[in-house]
């Protein structure tokens, strides 16, 4: 198989990364397989730290990111190989036993916080994008989405919005924001800008059948 194309989507908490990412793959799914890689599966594996410990872990920082472990498993797609993608629980705040199995595609999709502040990760993408959407928009998101699917109380995203969200985002990830080739405000739900986006994707990839 030809060099797979690498699409990294960059943006604050909730902003809108995974629908853009999930509107690419829609694009792409009858000609071209697409896997999309979420760098929050990539949190660092704390099952050796008690969970009061968990608790204290600054997760907005990109040291809580096993990046090494993502580079690596970018190449080995990259080479044509299977990976086994880590699945990460969201409740006991730790890396999950199990894992899932992910194969080689034409286009692979990388979103998350950092993917545009580490510099490795930014010399692997093809196409680096950054999705901008209002902080009061993200909050509201990021509220809904926690207290629903990750089992967090009010209180504590709220504290941790206030303690180390807003922070970390201002330090590291509206900084990053310099490296994209596209900034897209309110990710998927900008219909233009995706089409935009799937139409440099299609000619990057008829580039590389010629």
């Amino acid at each position: 198989m030809n060099k797979p194309i690498i699409i990294g989507i960059a943006g604050g908490s909730a902003s809108g990364k995974t629908t853009l990412a999930e509107k690419i793959k829609e694009t792409f799914a009858d000609e071209k397989s697409v896997v999309i890689l979420r760098q929050d599966s990539y949190y660092k594996d704390q099952s050796e730290m008690s969970f009061e410990q968990r608790l204290e872990t600054n997760y907005d920082h990109p040291f809580a990111f096993d990046n090494d472990l993502l580079i690596e498993q970018i190449h080995q797609l990259m080479s044509g190989q299977c990976i086994e993608r880590p699945i990460y629980d969201f409740v006991h705040y730790t890396r999950s036993t199990a894992s899932e199995t992910v194969y080689p595609s034409d286009v692979i999709v990388l979103e998350g916080l950092f993917v545009l502040e580490d510099e490795k990760i930014r010399e692997l993408l093809n196409i680096k994008a950054f999705v901008e959407t209002a902080a009061d928009v993200r909050f509201i998101r990021r509220l809904l989405r926690d207290v629903k699917e990750r089992g967090r109380s009010l209180d504590s995203v709220v504290t941790q919005y206030m303690n180390t969200v807003r922070v970390m985002h201002d330090s590291f990830i509206e900084p990053s924001k310099r490296y994209a080739d596209i900034i897209i405000p309110e990710g998927g739900k900008n219909t233009v800008a995706v089409d935009l986006l799937t139409t440099k994707i299609s000619s990057i990839i008829h580039h590389t059948m010629l």
